[in-house]
């Protein structure tokens, strides 16, 4: 049997949060009456179904982490995130404050309303088991991936492969170099730092807190993420008829 300690390789194994991590547990970036508020343990997945209007704050509570992420509609998920009309749609392939996540039908789904990092990426993809071998060694096989655990939580709403396509990764650093190559480099993020979206229609929201350790991408140490859902339009009714 092959005994892992006995691996000449730097890469790191067993995913967990260090237990001295700097944790950052942060609140919503926009007000609003709260409907969910949910902690996402590292490496674990999470889905939820955000309504029109609502906005959804995803918090980086360690800092670095990257939310791989995918969005449906929530009535027909055939209506999906698509990364090729976004880029066009934006003319940007980085996604800020104002980039309107867009379907494969050209109809927005979401916009992003605030975000405290620069920008974020949807070029890099997923990670699999499979790309994590060919990248790491086959001593990594055993770890489970971005792609297990939208399949595992996909599955919880009908979703199967057909249904994974291109994805954002929130809070991921992937520069575009001059020549075209695409880079993975330590991230712009820190603990506490957000990133929010508005729901332009019912959306179903898949997403994976990445298992990946093998990379800066994840400062070699996968943290927590902290999910909060506002009815900012609750809390401007609110105050309306407190006048």
């Amino acid at each position: 049997m092959l005994n892992t300690l006995d691996l000449d390789s730097t890469v790191p194994v067993g995913a967990v949060a260090a237990p001295e991590s700097v944790l950052d547990w942060g609140a919503s970036a926009v007000a609003g009456d709260v409907v969910l508020d949910e902690r996402v343990a590292s490496n674990a997945s999470w889905s939820a179904v955000v309504a029109a209007g609502h906005v959804l704050t995803i918090v980086d509570v360690g800092g670095n982490q990257s939310a791989d992420f995918l969005a449906f509609d929530a009535h027909d998920t055939t209506h999906r995130y698509s990364a090729p009309d976004t880029i066009a749609a934006q003319r940007n392939a980085y996604l800020r404050t104002g980039s309107v996540l867009m379907s494969n039908e050209s109809q927005p789904l979401m916009t992003i309303v605030a975000t405290d990092i620069d920008r974020h990426d949807t070029i890099g993809g997923a990670c699999s088991k499979e790309s994590n071998t060919l990248r790491y060694g086959h001593h990594v096989a055993f770890q489970h991936a971005c792609r297990e655990n939208f399949l595992s939580e996909g599955a919880a709403h009908g979703l199967g492969a057909r249904d994974l396509v291109s994805n954002i990764n929130w809070f991921m650093n992937v520069p575009i170099e001059s020549d075209g190559a695409l880079g993975i480099v330590d991230g712009m993020s820190g603990p506490g730092k957000r990133v929010a979206l508005r729901a332009e229609r019912d959306v179903l929201v898949l997403l994976s807190n990445c298992p990946q350790m093998n990379n800066p991408c994840n400062d070699f140490n996968p943290t927590p993420l902290r999910m909060i859902v506002v009815d900012p339009a609750g809390r401007d009714a609110f105050e309306e008829a407190s006048r």
